[in-house]
C-alpha cells in the first residue's frame, strides 16, 4: 500500500472460496457448499495483491439474514418469509457485532476466524474494508454478540409512536405487517410483525411491495419523513450513537475502512458527526459511499467521505460507449466531478452490475478494455474490481432468488465457474489473456508515478477526421515528473491507425519540451516508440480494436 493509487478488490467470501459445482437451483448450503474465511489463505491473499490490489473489500462478512438454521449454536432461526434466498441478502443484518457463521469453518469459533483473515490480508499488503450498513437492518433483528452494555436497536423504542427522535426504528401503530408475501412461506407459524415498521426503502407503510425492500427496517436518525424530512438532531438521537460504536467495533478489529451501503438515504449531518468520531481514533479511515445522486455528492464529501460511487457519471458512460454510444461523453463525465475527482471511485462491475459479459452487458470482456483504461489510468482516484471480472465471468447462471440476469447472486449457495477453472488451471486461452490485461492494468496504475500525475484530455485538439473518430477513439494523457503516458482506447471493432494531435496549450500545462524527439514503450505489448512530440504535427499510434496504446516516455 505504498503508492497513492487505491485499487480495490471485491469478494464475497461465501462464493469466492467455494469449489463445490453441483450448482443445484435454489440449493441449500449442504448442496452447494459455501466458501470459507479459511479459504482466503495467505498465498490466495498474496494472489490478489499479485493482481495489483491494494485492499480487498470482503462483502458480507456481518451475520446476516439467511435460512439455514445455526440454532444448534445458539443463533436464532430466521423466519423464511423474510429472507431472499436460500443464504440470505448480505445487506439484511441481523446482527451488527457478530460475522457470518455460514463463513466459519468452526461456528463458534467464527469471529476469531475473520479476525485472523484480517491479519492474512495485512500481511499480504492489503488494506481490508468491508460493509458498513446503516439505513436498515434486517427485519428479526437482534444482536447475540453486543459488548455488554449496549442497548439492542428497538430495546428502548416507543413503540405507540410511529416517529420519535429518539426511536431507532419507524412504526405503523395499530398495524400489523402485510406486505405481498406469502408470510407462512411453508411454515406452520407465519411471520408476525405488529406494529409493523417502515421498510428499509423508505416504504413507510404497512403493506410493502414485491420490489420494496420487504425483508428489511428503516433505521431512525432524527428525521420525521412523517411529516415531509424534518431532522431532528438535537439531542443527538440515539441512533447516532448506536451506529458510531458499530463503526468503532469494526475498526478495533483491523478494518481500516467501510463501504457504506445506501449513504444517501442516511442524514448527512450522521456522517458529518460519526466520520469525525471514528477519525479521531482512526485518522485514515476510509469511508466509501454508495452514493448515487449527483447533486448530493459534494455534501457528502463535505462531510468527510473518503470515496463516493461514480455510478450515474463514468459508470454509465463508459458502459453506454462500450454498447455503442460515443465517446465524446468521456469528457463531460470527468469534468461534471472536476472539483472533487480525488474523491470519486470508478469500477465496470460489482455485485449490483452486471457482469460485462453477461448477454446483458457487452457479451464479450474484450470489449471493455477500453473503458478499463480509462477507468484506471485517466485518473487518480480509487479504480475498484470485482472478482472474476479478470475472467470474464458471465455471470449468467439462474442461481435461484437470483435469475438469470447478468449478475453473480448475492442471495444463494453457489460457486462461481471461472473461479473454479482458475484454480484448476482449466481457464481457457482468451481467459488467460483478459486475465493478464487486467494484471498489468491493475499493476501498472498501482504503481506508475504517472497515474497519479496531472491528467490531460485531448479529445477537443482532436476532431472527427480520416484518422481519428472521437465517437470511437478516446486520448488523454499523464505526467510526472519527467514521465509521459499517453494513452489512447479503442471502442471500435477495428483495428485503428491514429494521428493524435498534442496542442501547444497541452505542452504549456504539462511543461513539456515542444518538438522533442522521444523513445518509449507500449506497457501492454512491450513494443518500443519513438516519435518526434510537438505541436506542429501529429503523432502515429496503432491501437488494435476493442484495445488500447499506453506509450511510457520516461525523459519527455
Amino acid at each position: 500500500m505504498s503508492n497513492d493509487k487505491i485499487i480495490i478488490y471485491q469478494l464475497l467470501p461465501r462464493l469466492y472460496g467455494n469449489r463445490k459445482t453441483t450448482r443445484k437451483e435454489n440449493g441449500s448450503i449442504s448442496d452447494n457448499g459455501c466458501g470459507k474465511f479459511n479459504d482466503l489463505t495467505a498465498s490466495v491473499l498474496k494472489s490478489i495483491w499479485h493482481k495489483g490490489a491494494t485492499h480487498v473489500w470482503f462483502t458480507g462478512v456481518i451475520r446476516h439474514a439467511t435460512k439455514t438454521d445455526y440454532s444448534a449454536h445458539g443463533i436464532p432461526v430466521n423466519h423464511p418469509a423474510i429472507v431472499k434466498g436460500n443464504a440470505g441478502s448480505p445487506y439484511a443484518i441481523t446482527d451488527y457485532y457478530d460475522v457470518d457463521p455460514d463463513l466459519a469453518e468452526d461456528v463458534d469459533s467464527r469471529m476469531a476466524e475473520f479476525e485472523a483473515l484480517v491479519a492474512r490480508a495485512h500481511k499480504s499488503r492489503l488494506g481490508v474494508i468491508i460493509d458498513f450498513v446503516p439505513n436498515h437492518v434486517a427485519r428479526q433483528y437482534v444482536s447475540l454478540c453486543k459488548p455488554k452494555g449496549v442497548r439492542d436497536l428497538g430495546a428502548d423504542d416507543n413503540q405507540s409512536q410511529g416517529f420519535n427522535p429518539q426511536n431507532n426504528f419507524y412504526y405503523c401503530p395499530g398495524c400489523s405487517f402485510e406486505p405481498y408475501l406469502d408470510l407462512y412461506a411453508g411454515t406452520a407459524e407465519p411471520y408476525h410483525e405488529e406494529p409493523a415498521k417502515a421498510t428499509g426503502n423508505d416504504h413507510f407503510d404497512h403493506k410493502p411491495g414485491q420490489n420494496d425492500w420487504y425483508e428489511t427496517v428503516k433505521l431512525n436518525y432524527g428525521v420525521d419523513y412523517y411529516a415531509g424530512g424534518i431532522g431532528y438532531f438535537n439531542p443527538i438521537p440515539d441512533t447516532w450513537f448506536k451506529m458510531r460504536d458499530i463503526l468503532l467495533f469494526w475498526a478495533s478489529k483491523g478494518v481500516q475502512g467501510v463501504r457504506c451501503d445506501m449513504a444517501e438515504m442516511v442524514p448527512v449531518d450522521f456522517w458529518r458527526w460519526a466520520i469525525a468520531e471514528v477519525r479521531r481514533q482512526y485518522p485514515d479511515y476510509l469511508f466509501i459511499g454508495e452514493v448515487y445522486n449527483p447533486a448530493l455528492y459534494r455534501h457528502y464529501v463535505e462531510a468527510g467521505f473518503t470515496y463516493l460511487y461514480d455510478k450515474v457519471g463514468m459508470y454509465d458512460t463508459l458502459r453506454d460507449i462500450t454498447a455503442g454510444g460515443s465517446a465524446t461523453r468521456i469528457t463531460g463525465a470527468w469534468q461534471s466531478t472536476d472539483d472533487i475527482s480525488d474523491h470519486m471511485l470508478y469500477f465496470l462491475e460489482n455485485h449490483d452490475e452486471q457482469r460485462i459479459a453477461s448477454d446483458f452487458f457487452a457479451a464479450d470482456a474484450f470489449k471493455a478494455i477500453p473503458a478499463l483504461v480509462v477507468s484506471t489510468l485517466f485518473r487518480s482516484c480509487p479504480y475498484m474490481h470485482y472478482f472474476a471480472q479478470e475472467y470474464g465471468e458471465k455471470g449468467m447462471d439462474k442461481e435461484g432468488f437470483s435469475g438469470k440476469d447478468g449478475r453473480t447472486t448475492i442471495f444463494d449457495y453457489w460457486s462461481v465457474d471461472t473461479m473454479c477453472r482458475a484454480d484448476e488451471g482449466n481457464l481457457t486461452e482468451d481467459e488467460k489473456k483478459l486475465a493478464d490485461i487486467y494484471s498489468k492494468l491493475m499493476n501498472f496504475a498501482r504503481t506508475d508515478k504517472t497515474v497519479t500525475g496531472l491528467s490531460y484530455d485531448l479529445m477537443y485538439a482532436n476532431p472527427h477526421s480520416a484518422s481519428f473518430n472521437p465517437d470511437r477513439q478516446y486520448a488523454f494523457l499523464r505526467r510526472s515528473g519527467r514521465q509521459l503516458l499517453v494513452v489512447v482506447v479503442n471502442f471500435d471493432n477495428l483495428d485503428r491507425d491514429i494521428l493524435l494531435n498534442i496542442p501547444e496549450h497541452a505542452f504549456e500545462y504539462l511543461k513539456l519540451s515542444d518538438g522533442k524527439d522521444v523513445v518509449g514503450e507500449e506497457i501492454l505489448t512491450g513494443v518500443s516508440f519513438a516519435s518526434c512530440l510537438s505541436s506542429k504535427q501529429p503523432i502515429s499510434i496503432h491501437v488494435p480494436k476493442y484495445g488500447a496504446a499506453i506509450i511510457k516516455i520516461n525523459k519527455a
